[in-house]
């Protein structure tokens, strides 16, 4: 079983925190598909709701970018501890408090408390992952987290909620998230008596560590854009739920198709997670992120608008375009293997970065609706993204890994 577990990338010590992560996610991420349109329902704009979303997304942003370093510095499993607790801190004052108020400045400091928690969690068990994984077999196994992590966050959570939302309401369903998170945290951090693995050095990290994690991304350049690259590359599927949930409403899907139609991108994209983590041992780290992931989504992005707008509220026609953007971006998997190869001496702020990017994604896809949603429309939106698509491949370009990289894969294929 250890043997089988290990070929796959599955070392047996990160089993529990595997299955703590898809629980834990699901909690965190069942309101995605929703939300947005719940508070303009509510009287909000749509230029509020990404408001609201962006400063969750710099919130997540900056809690991503700590994850790595903290996590040398206190212990991962630590970190995670700490992200759970100000996840359900910051989850009660939004439920119990802000979202009652419909007051943006009750609401957004509450549901940036949200964010700010789930990627100390998430983020620092990737850290984990970083430094158990044998490097053979790294793709592989960041494949896998990504596999867990967007199988609960996005695929989970939005099934979940397109059957409990019409018996539970919006309030009831978000309360029921705490539960997810609960039982998710007990899995991956109370259950698991494996410790993540010290830092490979015998340096004990201080405060000053902290910066590395800033100046790594200027003192190999390669890093940064790297970062970059994993900031464009989920920042369309989060700025999606801010407006396109009123713009396939308009054409004539329900709210249940477009919880379905997200979690159809999602499905897909998880097993796509694992598929190119293996592929991409194979056929090379930074094409399959050039060219799979930053030119695929460039041209799906734009499809998963014209397509619906042409064909009308074609929910199988549809389904299958959200299908190929999760596909493509599910490309872009190698960044977790790259980034830490790049620096195998500081791994955990080469993984700061890399977080860092994770979480202004979350802040840049609202951010983009919010700035050109009123004077570009949703057409012109989706072309910005489509632009940032096609710019995340041309950086690739740049990101190459050393000649004398001991790596189990095709000669000149990760450079």
């Amino acid at each position: 079983m250890k043997s089988l577990t290990n070929r796959i990338g599955l070392p047996p010590k990160l089993m529990m925190g595997y299955a703590g992560l898809v629980v834990f996610m699901m909690g965190e991420g069942l309101e995605q598909g929703w939300l947005s349109p719940f508070l303009v329902s509510g009287g909000l704009s749509i230029q509020q709701s990404a408001l609201l979303f962006s400063v969750y997304g710099i919130a997540a942003a900056l809690a991503a970018w700590l994850s790595g370093v903290l996590s040398e510095m206190f212990g991962a499993q630590r970190v995670m501890t700490a992200g759970v607790i100000i996840f359900i801190i910051g989850s009660v004052f939004f439920i119990s408090v802000g979202l009652p108020s419909h007051n943006l400045y009750v609401m957004i400091p509450t549901y940036a408390l949200r964010g700010f928690g789930y990627p100390l969690f998430a983020y620092s068990f990737l850290v984990w992952v970083a430094y158990e994984a044998p490097t053979e077999k790294l793709g592989s196994a960041v494949g896998i987290f990504w596999f867990c992590y967007s199988g609960g966050l996005n695929v989970l959570g939005a099934l979940y909620s397109s059957i409990a939302l019409p018996y539970l309401g919006e309030m009831v369903t978000l309360w029921s998230a705490l539960v997810f998170v609960v039982i998710g945290a007990t899995i991956a951090i109370f259950l698991n008596r494996e410790k993540a693995a010290k830092k490979g050095t015998d340096e004990r990290p201080t405060m000053a560590y902290l910066l590395k994690g800033i100046t790594i991304a200027f003192e190999k350049p390669k890093i940064g854009m790297g970062g970059i690259v994993r900031t464009i590359n989920t920042s369309a599927a989060y700025g999606f739920t801010v407006f396109m949930p009123l713009f396939f409403m308009e054409i004539g899907f329900t709210r249940g198709e477009w919880l379905q139609i997200y979690a159809c991108l999602w499905s897909v994209n998880i097993i796509f997670n694992l598929l190119f983590g293996v592929i991409s041992d194979r056929l090379g780290w930074r094409n399959t992120v050039m060219w799979f992931g930053g030119m695929g989504c460039a041209t799906f992005t734009v499809l998963f608008y014209y397509v619906p707008l042409w064909s009308g509220a074609n929910f199988l026609l549809t389904m299958l375009i959200a299908g190929c953007f999760g596909a493509c971006l599910a490309a872009y998997v190698p960044l977790s293997a790259i980034m830490p190869t790049l620096a195998p001496e500081n791994k955990g702020a080469a993984m700061s970065i890399l977080n860092l990017g994770a979480g202004l994604s979350t802040f840049l896809g609202p951010a983009v609706v919010g700035i050109f949603i009123g004077s570009l429309g949703t057409v012109g939106v989706i072309w910005v993204f489509a632009g940032l698509y096609v710019f995340s491949a041309f950086l690739m370009k740049f990101v190459t890994l050393p000649k004398n990289q001991n790596l189990v894969v095709p000669a000149g294929s990760v450079d």
